[in-house]
């Protein structure tokens, strides 16, 4: 009997685990009946209306997909499920917190792929607080939804290390072939009865706020590995930002020096040294920075 699987999600990341399951339908005994994402919304400084990169993934495996403007509180997504009947559901950051009566519908229950180490970092930003804290490993977790926020049974999990100069959108684009790779690995015993949640050591948990414009004001008083961790933390999204000369400045990308240098007394956020590789800013304790990469507004990447 082919398992009916319904898939949510909506940003770069969920594309991954979709296209897998899409291409392993024939050999695993499964069917993606339906995408559910996240509407069509203006983006960009022009505004243009941006389609979710799931749909478009979607829409070219011939995969139909709906677009609710919300799952909760909405009869028409429970009708939409009697429609699509699906037997398993399977979430890929979708950005909607499911009611019971929707994650519960399908005799297999609904299985989301998180990108952390769950009880670490639940929540809407794990990917952007494990980079920003300095962590040196993170990983991937399958688990089975229930009511709260990411705490539902564990299938299985992945580990993955995570290089000093590595930025968020970096570390997501690994995270979500590693959740690909192993959603396929473990939906067949799942499905088989072989594999059982195990519950969350409730008492680790730690969490992953959603992140805020705010978020990403650079902090010249703290240490210069801090400033590094927020800048990589905050690329590609909405990008670590400071002020100079009266302007807003993006910062892309930055490196701590090879060598710790003479502490030049400056007060922290002031320019050390303009250099053609490099410009060096003060931070705590007279450490230093060093950013490769910025950008004024309206201008190009420097």
């Amino acid at each position: 009997m082919v398992t009916r699987i319904l898939f949510l999600g909506t940003p770069a990341f969920g594309v991954a685990s979709l296209q897998r399951l899409i291409g392993c339908q024939a050999s695993k005994g499964w069917k993606v009946v339906g995408a559910i994402t996240q509407p069509d919304r203006p983006a960009g400084r022009g505004r243009k209306i941006s389609v979710p990169p799931v749909k478009q993934a979607a829409l070219e495996s011939g995969i139909p997909v709906f677009q609710p403007e919300r799952i909760r509180g909405n009869p028409e997504a429970i009708s939409l499920l009697n429609q699509l009947r699906p037997d398993l559901i399977v979430v890929v950051a979708f950005g909607q917190i499911l009611p019971r009566d929707f994650f519960e519908f399908p005799g297999h229950g609904t299985l989301n792929v998180h990108a952390s180490l769950l009880p670490a970092y639940r929540g809407a930003a794990p990917v952007v607080h494990a980079i920003w804290n300095g962590d040196k490993e993170t990983g991937v977790t399958i688990m089975k939804i229930d009511e709260g926020m990411d705490t539902g049974g564990i299938l299985t999990q992945r580990a993955c290390s995570i290089p000093l100069e590595m930025t968020a959108g970096e570390l997501e684009e690994r995270l979500s072939q590693h959740g690909a790779d192993l959603l396929i690995e473990v939906l067949p015993d799942y499905l088989a009865g072989a594999v059982e949640p195990r519950p969350q050591d409730s008492e680790g948990a730690t969490y992953a706020p959603k992140i805020t414009p705010r978020d990403a004001l650079i902090d010249w008083s703290a240490s210069a590995r801090g400033v590094h961790n927020q800048i990589r933390a905050f690329n590609p999204r909405p990008g670590a930002r400071t002020t100079f000369r009266g302007e807003a400045l993006k910062i892309w990308k930055s490196r701590l020096p090879n060598a710790a240098k003479e502490d030049s007394g400056l007060k922290p956020g002031t320019i050390a040294a303009v250099e053609p590789a490099a410009v060096t800013v003060s931070c705590a304790e007279g450490e230093q920075l060093e950013l490769i990469e910025f950008q004024l507004p309206n201008r190009n990447r420097v």
